[in-house]
């Protein structure tokens, strides 16, 4: 277990913020999770619950305690089930179930971050979500150090939210998820330009590594390596609209990119939009839009979180007088 004082997190967010917490606590195992919990006082509060830090803007000094999860293991439960500890990397998950013959997660490959993070965030990509695999979340109340597990169904995931984002918010310490793959391969590709990357290299149907190879090369000709430009990924959410608000906008804007949801609702992506109204590669002070995605804010070189925010907020003003389409983030904002 670690317990640093006036602890610089500056390796733990992506965006390369260089910030301070007042108290950083990384807990090895459950029983030490469970063990912190109890001995955290009204001093400790407010608590920020830190993963990878791939989804995180900080916005200036935390005055308070940060709780890491280094609970670092993989477990295959049985044929189709594997659990991982909250600490355990993202994409080494993904790399070990395509390496043996456990399929669902291609799509997600190369995400960066934790496991814990996909059971609050429902991580996706490429048409595919977290919740799609994820059968079980166990974590430790933080009130009362009970451990809990948690179901699918109670978690109440939906697109990019869970109730460990809203209702359990800062409640739980997650522990480790265990999802359920399948041993039959059934590929996505009819989402964003997978099939057209794969037709470059002549391949119709891809095997699961080969897949996997694709979705690597296609995410990372689109978005930077935070180690050299600092990013927190995709920073806002595809707003899901009402046809008719679709076909509103389809009628003056020709082509424009749209996943159908259901009969009622259609996704429209966000990065497209904010390249609209003309955001894609610029730079204002030291944050900008990524000249690859306009989905990705970057750090380019001693920004502040107020820099990031202040950008975002005026992306939102923008696509929303343009569009009449409200954005939201995706990263948690504190």
């Amino acid at each position: 277990m670690k317990d640093l004082r006036d602890y610089s997190l500056l390796k733990h967010n992506t965006f390369g913020i260089d910030v301070k917490c007042r108290r950083f606590i990384e807990y090895e195992s459950v029983e030490e999770a469970q063990q912190i919990v109890k001995q955290l006082t009204v001093a400790d509060h407010p608590l920020l619950i830190l993963g990878g830090g791939s989804n995180l803007l900080l916005t200036g000094d935390y005055q308070g305690t940060v709780l890491h999860s280094g609970i670092n293991y993989l477990e295959q439960v049985d044929e189709e089930r594997v659990t991982c500890g909250s600490g355990f990397e993202w994409d080494e998950f993904v790399a070990y179930c395509v390496g043996n013959q456990l399929y669902g997660a291609e799509n997600l490959s190369i995400i960066p971050g934790e496991v814990g993070a996909s059971a609050v965030q429902n991580i996706g990509a490429y048409g595919v979500e977290a919740k799609d695999m994820i059968e079980e979340v166990e974590a430790v109340e933080i009130a009362s150090g009970t451990l809990c597990r948690f179901k699918n169904a109670d978690c109440e995931y939906s697109y990019r939210q869970s109730k460990f984002k809203h209702e359990w918010r800062d409640k739980y310490l997650v522990t480790s998820v265990t999802y359920r793959l399948s041993r039959t391969y059934r590929p996505k590709l009819d989402y964003g330009n997978i099939r057209a990357a794969l037709e470059l290299k002549d391949i119709v149907n891809p095997t699961p590594q080969e897949l996997r190879d694709t979705i690597i090369e296609i995410r990372n000709a689109k978005l930077p390596d935070p180690k050299e430009l600092g990013n927190g990924g995709s920073f806002f959410m595809n707003p899901i609209v009402s046809r008719k608000k679709y076909e509103e906008l389809s009628e003056q804007y020709e082509g424009m990119p749209h996943y159908t949801i259901d009969a009622e609702h259609e996704k429209i992506p966000a990065g497209w939009m904010i390249e609209q109204c003309g955001w894609k590669g610029r730079t204002v002070g030291n944050v900008g839009v990524y000249e690859k995605q306009a989905l990705v804010l970057v750090n380019r070189g001693g920004a502040t979180g107020q820099e990031v925010l202040h950008l975002c907020e005026a992306i939102q003003k923008d696509v929303k007088a343009k569009f009449g389409i409200k954005i939201y983030p995706e990263v948690n904002i504190r």
